[in-house]
């Protein structure tokens, strides 16, 4: 009798203990769940501005122009326009069949499709494999020839020394194996001999 007296307590207590225990368990689920880390959620105003304003990031153009010169064109923003492209923070990259490479950077510009053309606006870096240095107001590049053209007046680190010019115009002449500098319109070295 006492057995069966102790066998209904012990049950009577594991009936209240039990869901307590659960309930605690639970709770401490609860209580240390951490919070997201980052919001996974994108602003309306900012899905508004990508619904009205169609962009590309990181976009990325390449070719091949009749010279053998392979252009790349990388974007950190592209948006389409009637004509092609217009783009933010551009930088390009032109590999000369002669083995010349010229790095441009530039703050933005826009590529014209129809025309083969990428024009360069705002203060525009451009960098040779074979030493030259130079900065302008911006440059027009032909995709189709290969042939860039300064906007305006450039200032132009070389090897030699040091140069100023009215305009640069880099191209491959017919019958020609390489790219071809040309400064014209004023232009005035200061030359630093070697040592």
């Amino acid at each position: 009798m006492w057995g069966d007296e102790a066998y209904s307590q012990f049950v009577g207590f594991l009936k209240i203990t039990l869901p307590l225990a659960a309930l605690g368990l639970m709770s401490t689920v609860f209580l240390f769940a951490r919070a997201p880390t980052q919001d996974s959620t994108i602003p309306y105003a900012e899905i508004e501005e990508i619904a009205r304003e169609p962009r590309l990031s990181g976009a990325q153009v390449s070719g091949v122009a009749d010279d053998g010169s392979v252009i790349a064109v990388n974007a950190r923003i592209a948006r389409p326009t009637t004509t092609g492209l217009s783009i933010e923070t551009m930088t390009a990259v032109v590999d000369a069949a002669d083995g010349t490479r010229i790095d441009i950077q530039s703050g933005g510009g826009e590529i014209d499709n129809a025309n083969q053309t990428a024009f360069l606006s705002g203060l525009t870096y451009l960098q040779t494999s074979n030493g030259f240095e130079m900065e302008t107001g911006g440059i027009t590049a032909d995709l189709s020839t290969g042939r860039i053209v300064s906007d305006g007046a450039l200032e132009v680190q070389t090897p030699f020394g040091s140069l100023t010019a009215g305009q640069l115009v880099i191209e491959t002449p017919d019958e020609s194996t390489g790219q071809v500098m040309l400064f014209q319109n004023g232009v005035r070295l200061v030359y630093t001999p070697q040592q």
